[in-house]
């Protein structure tokens, strides 16, 4: 069940009534809707998928329950490690055996030896990686000693199932979204309007912007040898701000709708493309991944208590894998490499341990703008062949950018939505903001939702495109 489709528009409704219809005192009860509401909503993808979602739910329970009971740090390890194990092969299995297997199957082949391995072709279930690794952080935080283990089943099933944040994040931790299922949250119109807030701006990201954005660079992208090299760079540079909304967008759908049912989930995006180092964006873009990598991969690796060539490649393994994260794809593992070299570079120079302002920040800001968006190539063409082809476009033959068939009014479209949201993100982070006492007003608030609505109506793309995001 998409976000952006009239279904959930027509389910979530449905679930706060239920849900604050039942009285404050009775949040077990409430949860038990929460559950049979997210598994309601997973199922609408593919049904038979939500047993995996069942069996990563009952391995990390039941592992996390073992080590909290086990008497040896062997024993905790032990149990640890098969939840580690178990989850990955899940996910491996079926995210990336057909990737290992063709690859390899190419190497031995370069070798000298024949070898047919079987290939399979499923479905990739919705969000896998995403609660596969919201779980696992759990059982990790748990052998730490920095989470208890939740010993109510459902109350666990809950947190890994959460409908707004299931499919796409923010990735939570434990120690922020568990303890939440325990409180009570009665009907509070102020977090409810917030909530619908977010929403419309996460609506207006994903459907106005992102959408938009999407009109052309599938174009180009789809139909590499019809274009020159400046479609190519217009087409690169809008799905900079495409893939921004969409997730962006989505993440907000996510945090608003949350937030009206009583729920606090992280931000997961700060403005990111006013990042001045790559290192700042990796703290503005995707923040529950990039957090989740730091502290359950880099760290473990030695993080930057080791030596700096040795502190070097952490930063590469951790990035690389983050791309492999991302997609099955020598695309993703390039991208994931780009990102790691650009952030070694930064640490050598010194550049990521020094703050800029004014034109000098402004110079840094772009500087980090530009390698970002030219990163973002490989992680949009289909074959590293498409990327490179892209990318010696762009710098050997430049030409007026495609318009024809799509139109100026598409393009004129995307360049408004994109200034409206350079404008309104550039007053945030110069904390230019409305007085407190302009918002405050109820009426006002109803306006700003009213206008939201008709320009997101009126402007949007309303076919209902699937979030990016979601194939990872």
């Amino acid at each position: 069940m998409l976000f952006n489709s009239i279904a959930f528009l027509l389910f979530f409704p449905a679930v706060c009534v239920l849900y604050y219809g039942i009285p404050t005192a009775h949040q077990q009860w409430r949860n038990l809707l929460l559950l049979v509401a997210s598994y309601y909503f997973y199922m609408n993808w593919e049904p038979v998928y939500a047993l995996l979602l069942f069996s990563s739910t009952l391995i990390t329970y039941a592992s996390a329950i073992g080590i909290d009971r086990s008497p040896t740090a062997l024993v905790r390890k032990c149990f640890l490690a098969t939840s580690i194990v178990l989850n990955l092969s899940i996910l491996s299995l079926f995210k990336y055996y057909n990737f290992i297997a063709e690859n390899l199957t190419a190497f031995l082949d370069t070798c000298g030896w024949a070898v047919s391995m079987p290939s399979f072709r499923f479905l990739l279930p919705v969000g896998i990686s995403f609660y596969t690794f919201q779980a696992l952080g759990y059982t990790i935080d748990v052998y730490r000693r920095t989470t208890k283990a939740e010993h109510d089943f459902a109350t666990y099933a809950l947190f890994v199932s959460f409908f707004p944040q299931l499919v796409a994040g923010p990735i939570e931790r434990s120690s922020h979204l568990l303890p939440q299922f325990r409180m009570e949250h009665p009907l509070q119109q102020a977090k409810v309007m917030e909530g619908v807030r977010l929403m419309a701006w996460g609506y207006f990201l994903k459907l106005v912007m992102a959408d938009r954005c999407a009109i052309y660079v599938d174009a180009i992208f789809n139909n590499l040898p019809m274009h020159n090299g400046g479609s190519y760079l217009l087409a690169s540079l809008l799905f900079t701000f495409q893939i921004y909304g969409d997730f962006a967008g989505y993440s907000l759908i996510a945090i608003g709708a949350a937030r009206i049912l009583g729920f606090q989930l992280m931000d997961n995006f700060r403005r990111p493309y006013f990042a001045s180092t790559v290192g700042e964006f990796w703290h503005r873009w995707h923040i529950s991944l990039s957090t989740w990598f730091q502290d359950y991969v880099y760290i473990p690796l030695g993080g930057n208590r080791v030596g700096r060539w040795r502190c070097y490649l952490n930063v590469m393994v951790t990035f690389i894998v983050s791309g492999l994260w991302h997609g099955a794809a020598w695309t993703f593992v390039w991208w994931g490499a780009l990102h790691g070299g650009l952030l070694c570079i930064e640490r050598a120079s010194g550049i990521s341990r020094r703050s800029y302002t004014g034109l000098r920040k402004l110079f840094h800001v772009a500087a980090t703008f530009t390698l970002v968006s030219l990163a973002w190539i490989p992680f949009r063409a289909s074959s590293l062949s498409d990327a490179r082809r892209v990318l010696q476009g762009i710098v050997s033959d430049m030409g007026f950018p495609y318009v024809e068939e799509i139109g100026f009014g598409v393009l004129s479209a995307c360049m408004a939505a994109v200034g409206i949201v350079l404008v309104k993100e550039l007053a945030e982070e110069c904390h230019w903001h409305f007085p407190a006492s302009l918002m405050r007003p109820q009426w006002i608030q109803y306006i700003y939702v009213a206008i939201m609505a008709a320009i997101i109506t009126l402007f949007g793309v309303l076919g209902g495109d699937q979030f990016i995001y979601f194939q990872f």
